[in-house]
């Protein structure tokens, strides 16, 4: 090694060796963040093969069912040795929703989110409205409270799904007469399984999802409660995409409103003005 250099070189090498293994060691004996720790073993999302299931059984509304959303995550956090406390979840916010119920040659009424549909935000918060940012808080979070004795892992899973009820009158009307001919519903979500400082709210998005529900009743009024209704379309709905890179999160899917206390319920009569029927709770 090094046969002209002689004595120089080696005093090189070792010089070299050394800073070498004192990198080794600093890189060793440094803690990791939680940011370079943490790791998302596994990520899966699906909507459920059932159809959208219809029940006529009420002479006041109809409801239908749609098939489930869900999502789970496998988390594992190595020992945390400083004093922080972080909430691992998902967040899930509306980017777009279409909701609408046809009364014949009547009119249409629709729940609207007035700044989505307006193109004021980009998204609104789909929060319980209580636990805000969190979708929920029992399977879909984990609080993790350093410092930690042992590794932690663990699962956050999440559903969602659509329950409504529509009148079968004209929801103006005090009348229960059977007007409605149609239903047509498309709405798109992005969800996010996220990290969470809880006390310096540094966020750290770990996974990004987007998924739609779509669907089309067709209704014949003059036929007899329980034989009114037939699902149109689709049979089957478009499976969930895990992104190959993460979205950003926006500020409106953080903090309240949520859309269930941001929605309106419009009626839209034909040739006239449309009407307020239920003014947003928030």
């Amino acid at each position: 090694m090094c046969p002209y250099l002689g004595d120089a070189c080696v005093y090189l090498w070792n010089i070299f060796i050394f800073r070498a293994m004192g990198c080794l060691q600093s890189i060793r004996c440094k803690p990791k963040s939680f940011r370079e720790s943490l790791i998302v073993l596994d990520v899966n999302a699906s909507i459920d093969s059932n159809r959208t299931s219809i029940d006529e059984s009420s002479n006041v509304v109809l409801r239908y069912r749609t098939p489930h959303f869900r999502a789970s995550a496998r988390v594992f956090v190595p020992r945390v040795s400083v004093k922080e406390t972080w909430t691992i979840g998902w967040i899930q916010a509306c980017n777009h929703m279409e909701f609408h119920n046809m009364y014949g040659n009547n009119g249409v009424s629709s729940w609207e989110l007035p700044d989505l549909r307006d193109g004021k935000i980009q998204a609104i918060s789909d929060s319980d409205g209580v636990n805000y940012p969190w979708y929920g808080n029992t399977t879909e979070t984990c609080t993790i409270v350093g410092p930690t004795r042992r590794d932690t892992k663990f699962t956050v899973s999440m559903n969602d799904n659509f329950y409504p009820s529509v009148t079968w009158g004209v929801p103006i009307s005090d009348s229960n007469l059977p007007l409605l001919t149609g239903i047509r519903r498309d709405q798109s979500f992005t969800t996010w399984l996220v990290a969470i400082n809880q006390a310096t709210g540094e966020t750290l998005v770990l996974q990004t999802i987007r998924w739609r529900m779509q669907l089309c009743i067709h209704i014949d009024p003059d036929k007899p409660l329980g034989e009114r209704s037939s699902l149109v379309e689709p049979t089957a709905q478009e499976q969930p995409q895990i992104l190959p890179r993460n979205e950003p999160i926006p500020a409106n899917a953080l903090v309240k409103p949520n859309a269930n206390d941001a929605q309106v319920l419009m009626w839209r009569p034909y040739n006239r003005d449309p009407i307020l029927v239920i003014p947003p709770k928030y």
